[in-house]
């Protein structure tokens, strides 16, 4: 539900609970430079008064999970995890901080712009090609962090 009178439509990305709610610019940078890394999910968008006939919303999410930490180089606390809450109770697990390092190994990644690191659920990577398809078509609040500058 958007309602122009409360404030702003959505940027290009917002986040969304767990996914990504992205504008239809968005979905197409996406798409256009590695479509088989996202899934993408049409939003019906109501407003309170009147009709809604501006471009298209979508819900978003990386589903590409690539094992492509190069451990031994990186550095990071990595556990297992021993929490029965968490459905990876048992399994090893990054934990990531200010000041770790990240190195990943470019045989893994071969020609994926963007994927989710096994072991990090939260931790979504992409390269300089995506960061730079943004910036080239305007893209509005898509924010990137070096890996090597955590």
């Amino acid at each position: 539900m958007f309602d122009k009178k409360v404030g702003s439509l959505p940027y290009d990305l917002e986040l969304c609970y767990h996914w990504w709610l992205i504008s239809d610019r968005t979905k197409a940078v996406f798409e256009g430079l590695d479509s088989e890394a996202f899934v993408f999910v049409p939003c019906s968008v109501r407003m309170p008064h009147g009709i809604y006939d501006e471009p298209k919303y979508w819900l978003c999410d990386v589903v590409r999970v690539l094992d492509a930490l190069d451990e031994s180089q990186s550095r990071l606390r990595i556990g297992i995890r021993n929490d029965v809450r968490y459905i990876d109770h048992g399994q090893k697990y990054y934990d990531l901080s200010v000041g770790d390092k990240l190195v990943f190994r470019e045989e893994a990644i071969g020609n994926a712009h963007i994927f989710r690191m096994a072991y990090h659920d939260a931790g979504i990577i992409c390269d300089q090609d995506l960061k730079d398809a943004c910036k080239s078509a305007g893209l509005k609040r898509i924010n990137f962090r070096d890996v090597l500058k955590l």
